[in-house]
């Protein structure tokens, strides 16, 4: 079954850190580029992050010098680290695995998970 779930949300201060998981289950993650996307309150979902099989990043303009994707495939796993938090990283943060182009919303190789909530306040 594929499945994933993200954890590590929460509220934090202007100018804090947050640390994302996602766990994967029913793909093979090694092989797999995963992402990073989040939805702010009445948008649309957009990229955040990405990194390839091969292990290479890519950030979204917004968040680029604040945030860092990493992975773990031993556990089937991909982090967002994030910091300097602003007001305008308030959203649900998901992970999902993206089929063909990496930096933008397209396809994914999964249904998306519950996400998990942060919010930034001053």
């Amino acid at each position: 079954q594929v499945q994933l779930v993200e954890s590590g949300g929460g509220s934090v201060q202007v100018g804090g850190s947050r640390r994302l998981s996602c766990v994967a289950s029913g793909i093979t993650f090694s092989e797999r580029a995963m992402g990073w996307y989040r939805r702010a309150p009445g948008q649309e979902r957009e990229f955040v992050a990405v990194i390839t099989a091969e292990g290479r990043a890519y950030l979204a303009d917004s968040v680029t010098g604040r945030f860092t994707i990493s992975k773990d495939n031993a556990k089937n796993a991909v982090y967002l680290e994030m910091n300097s938090l602003k007001p305008e990283d308030t959203a649900t943060y998901y992970c999902n695995a993206p089929i063909g182009a990496l930096k933008r919303m397209g396809r994914f190789v999964c249904p998306w998970g519950q996400g998990t909530q942060v919010t930034v306040s001053s």
